[in-house]
């Protein structure tokens, strides 16, 4: 295919598939805005929580939502999302939030609220002179963006996956958030028909984003 101007890459994934530190390094390379899709999740879960709400309670959290002013403020080459102005910080990481994100997720009217937004962010990217936008989320290349100029899905065994997190320091119900992601109604966490589908059980970092770079080199025209 010829050569974009701007381009979408669309990254998905279950959890500690390697997402985050392929698209980041990805980004870094090739000057991509990083949009982690999984923050914005989270940084919403928590504002919920803050407010007292549960995801069975879907009344309460729809008017919630209809209330949240989104917004987006750049951090180097990431886009991170406002809420009422500010980013939320290490809160997300906490184990309640981690418990929690995918039963909100799975929430039809989170994912609504969330689409027009993450669907503007390469007109961001644009303003801000880069390249394209690298994506990493559950759903971009079967939802947000199924025309992105690449789509790639990460896979991993699960007791990977969990030695990895325990190696950040972190629980996760590896097992159980996949479950939750895989089975939703709205935007299930699935291998959009053409990705290209990428097991990095025992690949390295350098070895993934290798497979990637060169697919995303060949939609780039030269800097």
């Amino acid at each position: 295919m010829a050569p974009s101007p701007f381009i979408i890459v669309a990254i998905d994934g279950g959890a500690a598939s390697g997402k985050s530190s392929s698209s980041r390094t990805l980004s870094e390379r090739f000057h991509l805005l990083h949009v982690d899709t999984g923050s914005y999740y989270r940084a919403i879960t928590a504002e919920l929580l803050r407010l007292g709400l549960r995801a069975d309670d879907r009344p309460a959290v729809q008017a919630a939502l209809a209330g949240l002013q989104l917004g987006t403020r750049l951090n180097g080459r990431s886009a991170e999302l406002t809420i009422g102005g500010r980013v939320a910080g290490d809160e997300i990481r906490s184990r309640e939030v981690n418990d929690q994100v995918s039963h909100f997720a799975a929430l039809p009217e989170l994912r609504a609220a969330l689409l027009a937004y993450q669907r503007g962010l390469p007109a961001v990217g644009r303003q801000h002179q880069f390249r394209g936008v690298v994506m990493e989320g559950r759903d971009i290349g079967s939802v947000i963006f199924p025309d992105a100029d690449c789509r790639f899905f990460l896979h991993a065994d699960p007791v990977e996956r969990e030695r990895r997190r325990a190696g950040q320091g972190l629980q996760d119900q590896i097992r159980e958030r996949d479950r939750i992601d895989s089975s939703r109604q709205a935007s299930p966490l699935t291998c959009p028909a053409g990705a290209t589908s990428i097991d990095t059980t025992l690949a390295t970092r350098e070895e993934v984003v290798a497979q990637m770079a060169a697919a995303i080199a060949a939609r780039l025209p030269p800097a």
